[in-house]
């Protein structure tokens, strides 16, 4: 089964596709958009394009594992993503995955602003095989 994940930001979101077996996550792109309508159907066009069958959103919960403003966009974008593309959303716990992303591209030596460019796509694909990875257990 193919997911595609969605790691949200105010500006930039970084997108993730698995392979067919669901076995190993991948950086796909970063979308730059702050109109959540339009950002909705970008990432719509991509489940398309993917032939994903489910979505999962990184949940962005505080380190004491309350939500605040930013779980309630992704929640409420979440739902609009299933309305519009048709198929199942599912919600991943994201903390730390940007400090994590940010690890990987510099052990990578990748600075500046390709770091920028990239760093949400890494995100998301480590928001990906988290939850890839707690499907098998």
């Amino acid at each position: 089964m193919i997911a595609l994940s969605v790691d949200l930001g105010h500006a930039r979101t970084g997108l993730a596709v698995s392979d067919k077996s669901g076995f190993l996550a991948s950086s796909l792109c970063v979308i730059t958009e702050y109109n959540d309508e339009k950002l909705i159907q970008k990432i719509a066009d991509k489940v398309k394009e993917t032939k994903a069958e489910i979505i999962v959103v990184g949940l962005p919960r505080n380190m004491d594992g309350s939500e605040g403003e930013s779980a309630h966009r992704a929640r409420e974008i979440a739902a609009r993503l299933t309305q519009v593309s048709g198929i199942p959303h599912y919600m991943q716990d994201e903390r730390g995955t940007t400090i994590t992303a940010h690890s990987y591209l510099s052990a990578g030596n990748v600075y500046g602003k390709k770091r920028k460019q990239k760093v949400d796509a890494v995100a998301a694909s480590i928001i990906l095989q988290d939850y890839l990875d707690s499907q098998r257990i």
